[in-house]
């Protein structure tokens, strides 16, 4: 192994493993709030056209107009009515 690999490897481990993917980041931040809206996950540094591909995958679903959520997360409530509320806040 090179010293500059090793030196990767210790920063790495030192700093607490690699960070989440921006993929992981979305999914995560959207199972927990529930719904987020496209403004939310570019707060977080996500670009929008991530979106489109996420859905693709199947790791998020489109709600309405600018509203996303979790595959992972159930609705409790209407999607109509979390989706006007996830608007107008």
């Amino acid at each position: 192994m090179r010293k500059r690999d090793r030196e990767r490897a210790e920063a790495l481990h030192l700093a607490g493993g690699p960070k989440p993917s921006l993929r992981d980041r979305a999914v995560a931040l959207a199972t927990e709030r529930g719904t987020v809206r496209t403004r939310d996950l570019t707060e977080i540094g996500i670009p929008r056209c991530y979106l489109t591909r996420m859905c693709d995958e199947g790791l998020l679903v489109k709600v309405s107009y600018g509203v996303y959520r979790s595959v992972e997360h159930k609705l409790h409530e209407p999607a109509g009515v979390q989706a006007a509320f996830a608007r107008r806040c």
